[in-house]
């Protein structure tokens, strides 16, 4: 069932893994511009996380070449970065962990690139508040699909469709523990939330279909019918009738 945080001193250090992922996260939003390539953002994310005393989480996992995960317009997750030049109007989901004294922290955001339509920032703000929703329907004693529930029902109710071939997870010690966390379910449904679980919850939402596909380097992940998708996800852990969002500033 994954990691069970057992101490007050465990609690602190994925405090402190969780802000250095939302740090890094909010340098990247604030730099993120027109003429950019994906790749200078990997770099300025490599910096940061050097600067905060952390290791990344995801280059060299399982072989992915990078510190950052880099998904533009119809790419849904896992974009590598590399050469593609950002144009204003895309939208760009940042999807970034850290290890911090041996516990992961791993959060993502989709930010728009100068002025974008407003079918973009609608999609954006769905996902961001099914990531909301998500986060307010766990509580300890309740069920995972409490939160997969609301999750689904809160972007589908504004016209979205949920990726269902990607899901959340546990996390602690390592970046991908048990359980699997999906975005749609049923509520009373799934195993126990117990106070100590961490859980990176990531709402995945497209404009169009939910299907997906991935693509020739076998890492970028795309809506099949190239509609826009956004991405985003915290790192929380089950306290005291609540979750605690441990990727915030």
């Amino acid at each position: 069932m994954g990691i069970i945080i057992k101490s007050e001193e465990e609690i602190a250090i994925m405090r402190q893994a969780g802000r250095i992922v939302a740090t890094v996260l909010e340098t990247l939003k604030a730099k993120i511009k027109p003429g950019m390539t994906t790749e200078e953002l990997d770099v300025i994310a490599a910096k940061e996380l050097k600067k905060l005393g952390a290791t990344p989480s995801f280059k060299g996992y399982h072989g992915y070449p990078a510190n950052l995960c880099v998904s533009v317009n119809d790419e849904i997750v896992h974009g590598i970065p590399g050469k593609r030049v950002l144009r204003e109007g895309d939208i760009v989901s940042l999807d970034f962990g850290a290890i911090y004294d041996g516990f992961q922290g791993d959060a993502a955001i989709t930010v728009g690139v100068g002025q974008i339509s407003q079918e973009a920032k609608r999609l954006i703000e769905t996902t961001e508040g099914a990531l909301r929703a998500g986060i307010g329907a766990g509580r300890p004693g309740g069920r995972l699909g409490d939160i997969s529930a609301a999750i689904q029902q809160y972007a589908e109710s504004r016209g979205y469709s949920i990726v269902r071939e990607y899901t959340g997870h546990g996390i602690g010690r390592e970046m991908h523990e048990d359980p699997q966390i999906p975005n749609f379910g049923t509520p009373g449904q799934g195993p126990l939330l117990r106070r100590g679980m961490a859980l990176a919850l990531e709402p995945m939402v497209n404009v169009g279909d939910w299907h997906t596909r991935v693509a020739d380097n076998h890492w970028t992940v795309l809506t099949v019918d190239g509609s826009l998708s956004a991405h985003f996800e915290h790192t929380v852990a089950v306290t005291d009738g609540k979750l605690e969002v441990l990727t915030a500033l």
